[in-house]
């Protein structure tokens, strides 16, 4: 075998080595226990604090980022501070690592949403993560484990198709495919609320090119405090 030959060799099963798959569907349970399938209300969420402080979870204020522009003596203030430093810090990070088409980062009061296209990070005429997705969700992961104290909704949507039922299936699978790859990079299920939505909360128009972006996956990342 020539030098070239091998080189080419060797390129091609790093390359196939780097291939994401998802685990197999009846190993997901395993993968996603302590993760809630429920919309993550404040309800939810205090109702989760237990389960989340008991796996190493902590608050912002345990976080260390503090900001220097904080009022000496003032509890609630030097908190709301801090929580609005901190995830105002999160969305700058991702916004500028998740620069990719398909791809958009938003934040609403204290809440940070990740919005992935489903053509942005699934391969396209099979159920499953793409290698363009796995390096997203990889670049997400990263990001997650340094702004730690926070609870994560992942919520998948469909575009309007007829069945509701294969809808809901549709959007279920997609949310659950990231929960898992997140779970596998070390993201804690103690911080995860799973929702499938169908068909609902459309963001653009039913048409050719609307049907596309309302298949997607949300990221929801909202604050432990």
């Amino acid at each position: 075998m020539s030098v070239y030959k091998y080189i080419l060799t060797i390129l091609c099963l790093l390359q196939c080595a780097c291939v994401y798959h998802s685990p197999n569907h009846e190993d997901w349970q395993q993968y996603l226990y302590g993760a809630s399938f429920t919309d993550m209300t404040d309800i939810a969420k205090t109702a989760k604090m237990p389960v989340y402080m008991g796996n190493g979870g902590k608050i912002i204020t345990q976080s260390g980022e503090l900001s220097t522009n904080m009022q000496y003596g003032d509890k609630q203030t030097n908190d709301n501070i801090a929580l609005t430093s901190y995830m105002a810090n999160l969305e700058y990070e991702l916004y500028d690592k998740l620069r990719k088409p398909g791809i958009s980062v938003q934040r609403a009061g204290t809440d940070v949403f990740v919005i992935l296209v489903r053509d942005a990070i699934m391969q396209p005429k099979i159920a499953d993560i793409s290698n363009d997705g796995a390096d997203t969700l990889h670049t997400i992961s990263r990001t997650l484990k340094k702004y730690d104290a926070t609870f994560l909704e992942i919520a998948g949507y469909t575009d309007a198709i007829a069945d509701k039922n294969a809808a809901y299936s549709l959007s279920m699978d997609m949310a659950q495919r990231v929960g898992v790859y997140l779970a596998t990079h070390n993201i804690s299920t103690s911080r995860m609320f799973i929702v499938a939505r169908g068909a609902t909360r459309p963001i653009a128009a039913q048409d050719d090119i609307g049907r596309l972006t309302n298949r997607r996956v949300e990221i929801k990342i909202s604050p432990a405090r």
